[in-house]
């Protein structure tokens, strides 16, 4: 019995010996690497001018696509770089440091970069609001990520929830589902996964009310592409046994919609590596604009001839 005790002992000390390393080590390694990885960067874009003419950049975020670097195989390593931190944010001050120090040599294992999220995952905003910022040429929505996650990626065309926080730290915050379409990666050259029917949401304001557009459906379509747009009207029509019918008329009249940008949008480059851009221009406004068109005559209600035009295709205007 005397014995027996204190091996029981020492077999007790051994054991939560064990689990203390073998936590702080898978611990560290796990969360740690996929925490760091997907996470909101900052990523200015200039917006415009405010209205006393001084200009106006705004932090929009962007989310990290790539961790740093490979995890080294060996025991050792793993020991050496994770568990002597007692946190994530004692990990983050003393990974700052060292990108401080002098540069030496880069390793074959530095520069070779890891996906941030698995094989069929990807780094996406979780979190988003939209801002309205007043410029010189009238109030401007601006979205600005606030937090990421990994995301699976999808390979089909299809709509997917897309939250915004609108009126964000005011008595009328809210949350919406805009929706939005992913960019899949799967889709023939020259195609895009972009919305294609849309409906409507209301959010109350201190001036009432505004309408924001939500996103219904999405299809593969150019970069360049027409959507339905439904207008309703009056029309007149004369029977042959002398009945005038008054009935409504429904024309698809269409909009174009995407983007043709092009040239580079970057204004500010690091001088030390040009592949880093600090400061990016505003998107140019689209010049996806109708190319083919058809017309609609009718009687309206004064009895007077009326042409609507409807748009058949859209293109990209040099």
């Amino acid at each position: 019995m005397d014995v027996a005790r204190p091996l029981l002992l020492l077999l007790c000390a051994l054991h939560l010996t064990l689990t203390e390393v073998l936590g702080k080590h898978t611990d560290h390694r796990n969360l740690f690497t996929q925490r760091v990885c997907c996470k909101r960067q900052s990523h200015f874009v200039y917006i415009g001018q405010d209205i006393s003419g001084s200009p106006v950049s705004i932090d929009v975020g962007m989310c990290r696509s790539h961790c740093g670097a490979t995890a080294r195989p060996s025991h050792e390593a793993g020991q050496q770089d994770y568990p002597k931190h007692s946190s994530m944010l004692e990990f983050l001050r003393s990974k700052k440091m060292r990108t401080r120090g002098p540069a030496g040599p880069e390793s074959p294992e530095i520069l070779n970069q890891l996906p941030s999220c698995g094989r069929n995952q990807v780094c996406e905003p979780t979190g988003v609001r939209v801002d309205r910022v007043l410029l010189l040429e009238g109030p401007r929505e601006v979205e600005v990520i606030e937090e990421c996650h990994c995301e699976i990626r999808l390979t089909e065309c299809i709509r997917v929830p897309a939250l915004r926080t609108y009126y964000s730290e005011t008595p009328y915050e809210t949350v919406i589902d805009v929706g939005g379409c992913p960019r899949s990666k799967g889709s023939p050259e020259g195609f895009s996964c972009v919305p294609t029917k849309f409906d409507s949401a209301l959010v109350e304001t201190p001036n009432k009310v505004d309408l924001i557009q939500t996103v219904v459906a999405c299809e593969l379509k150019e970069s360049c592409y027409r959507v339905p747009y439904v207008e309703y009207y009056y029309e007149i029509v004369h029977h042959a046994d002398g009945i005038k019918e008054e009935r409504l008329k429904e024309i698809d009249v269409g909009r174009c919609l995407g983007g043709c940008t092009t040239g580079n949008r970057c204004l500010l480059r690091s001088p030390s590596d040009p592949e880093i851009c600090h400061l990016w221009a505003e998107r140019q406004s689209s010049s996806c604009v109708p190319h083919g068109y058809e017309s609609h005559s009718f009687l309206n209600q004064h009895g007077q001839l009326r042409t609507i035009l409807s748009i058949t295709s859209c293109f990209c205007q040099n």
